[in-house]
C-alpha cells in the first residue's frame, strides 16, 4: 500500500465558538492534524490498563480509517507523539486519550494491496447499540467532525495532564485536555489503536475485493 502523503496541517475550517450553556466549547467542521510541539483539538485515545502507549509498539506502516455517527467520552487528553514503523520510518501523531467512550455506528477499514489486487478489511459495529471502550489509545493522523468539549484546557504542559488516566506526555510538550468530548460525523485516519476493553455490539467483519473504505 502507498504511504500516506506528507501534508501541511490544515487549520480548523471555522473559528471556535462558546457553547450556549454547560461550559462547553464547540467547533463546527472540526479538523485535526497533530505534530510534535503543535496541537489542535483532537479526539480519542489513552493509556491501556497496563499503562502502555499505542506508540510503544512498531506500527505496520499502513494507516487505517475509522468513522462513526457520533463519539462521546469522558476524561480526555491529547499531546504530540511519534509512531515508529517496522521499516524504520516515523510518523507524527496526536496521541489522544479517553477514559470511557461510546461510538454509534462505528466503521473501521484497512485497504490492502495483495498479489491478486486490492482488498479491504471492513469492520462494522454499534448500529443498534453503541460500541463501548475503556482506556483507549489512538495514534491519530487526522480527524474531521463536529466537536464539543466540556471544561477544556488548551496549551497545558503535557506532563501535567490529569483528566485521562495515564495520559501524560513529555515535560514541556503542548497538551490539551477536557472533562468531556463529543464528536458527531467523525472521520479519522489513524496508525494504531489499543484499548483496556472494547465491546463491539452487532459486530460484522468482512474482507471485500476492491476499495471499500469507510470514507
Amino acid at each position: 500500500m502507498p504511504k500516506a502523503p506528507e501534508e501541511v496541517p490544515e487549520a480548523p475550517q471555522d473559528a471556535p465558538e462558546q457553547h450556549e450553556g454547560g461550559g462547553g466549547t464547540r467547533w463546527r467542521r472540526f479538523a485535526l492534524v497533530a505534530v510534535p510541539g503543535f496541537l489542535a483539538a483532537g479526539v480519542l485515545g489513552a493509556m491501556t490498563t497496563q499503562g502502555l502507549l499505542a506508540a510503544s509498539f512498531a506500527v505496520s506502516g499502513d494507516s487505517f480509517k475509522m468513522s462513526a455517527d457520533s463519539l462521546s467520552g469522558t476524561g480526555f487528553s491529547q499531546y504530540g507523539d511519534v509512531a515508529n514503523s517496522v521499516d524504520g520510518s516515523a510518523r507524527a501523531v496526536g496521541l489522544s486519550t479517553v477514559n470511557n467512550a461510546e461510538l454509534e455506528n462505528l466503521c473501521m477499514s484497512s485497504l490492502w494491496d495483495l498479489p491478486i489486487g486490492e482488498a479491504t478489511l471492513v469492520i462494522n459495529a454499534g448500529a443498534s447499540s453503541p460500541v463501548e471502550g475503556t482506556n483507549l489509545v489512538i495514534d491519530i493522523e487526522q480527524l474531521q467532525g463536529n466537536a464539543e468539549f466540556g471544561a477544556i484546557e488548551i496549551g497545558r504542559d503535557a506532563s501535567t495532564l490529569d483528566k485521562a488516566e495515564g495520559g501524560q506526555g513529555p515535560a514541556g510538550g503542548f497538551g490539551l485536555q477536557a472533562d468531556t468530548i463529543t464528536v458527531s460525523e467523525m472521520e479519522m485516519t489513524t496508525w494504531a489503536v489499543t484499548s483496556g476493553s472494547l465491546r463491539l455490539s452487532g459486530l460484522n467483519l468482512a474482507i471485500k475485493p476492491g476499495n471499500h473504505e469507510c470514507f
